[in-house]
């Protein structure tokens, strides 16, 4: 698998405070690393409820701490990250 950042995920990730940078690479490599392992607890990847993004569908949701997390979707053998930020921001 491989990751794919729109430029809306990059404008995010560019306002992140560092700690939680480092944090979001961290699940970044192990959601690529283990593509099965979104599935486990730390990630918390859950498939998010009712229209969290117009044109899009089949959005997914994963921990980088307890207030973070970053939005994707799965395309082929690419994972194409949304948005990232603040949960409360986010939905």
């Amino acid at each position: 698998m491989k990751i794919v950042r729109t430029d809306p995920f990059k404008k995010d990730f560019e306002k992140l405070p560092d700690d939680v940078k480092r944090r979001t690479e961290k699940s970044l490599k192990l959601l690529v690393e283990k593509p099965y392992h979104p599935f486990y607890p730390s990630l918390h990847v859950k498939k998010t409820q009712g229209v969290v993004m117009k044109r899009y569908s089949d959005i997914f949701e994963g921990r980088i701490t307890r207030n973070y997390r970053f939005l994707f979707l799965k395309e082929g053998d690419a994972f194409v990250l949304l948005r990232c930020g603040k949960h409360d921001e986010l939905f």
